[in-house]
């Protein structure tokens, strides 16, 4: 049987990803208080609040499952670097933007930070692309 092998710097990016699942857990009860009222909040604000605990859960699962492919590119240099943290890096970024952008009282539409999950939103696509076409290219 194959065994796979992680490079250190994907296995070490690994661990830290995984221990960032605690701040999901910590978010998921967070969502239990909004969802039983216990935390005002409109109808704009709950819904982010829902997108940014959604994309952190998946993104950090995505990124997992990357770093198992990356190792296995003929990539070098900053596109391995780009394919090895880029789904990671958009995990925090696109879910800190919705989180961001939607902090305040009352607030029913996204304030300027709105623009960190479109960045997020890049370093996803450029993580998920650069990954893709390594793996065809290999």
């Amino acid at each position: 049987m194959a065994t796979m092998a992680l490079s250190t710097e994907s296995r070490i990016i690994a661990g830290a990803v995984l221990l960032t699942i605690v701040t999901i857990q910590v978010g998921g009860w967070f969502m239990t208080r909004i969802a039983r009222g216990e935390v005002p909040m409109t109808d704009f604000q709950k819904a982010f609040a829902r997108a940014g605990h959604g994309h952190a859960g998946v993104l950090v699962i995505l990124s997992l499952v990357g770093l198992l492919y990356v190792d296995a590119t003929g990539l070098t240099g900053v596109l391995l670097w780009i394919a090895r943290l880029g789904v990671p890096v958009a995990a925090i970024l696109m879910s800190a933007g919705f989180f961001a952008s939607s902090a305040g009282r009352n607030v029913t539409g996204p304030n300027r930070f709105i623009v960190v999950l479109w960045i997020g939103a890049l370093s996803l696509a450029a993580g998920v692309i650069s990954l893709g076409v390594g793996l065809l290219t290999a």
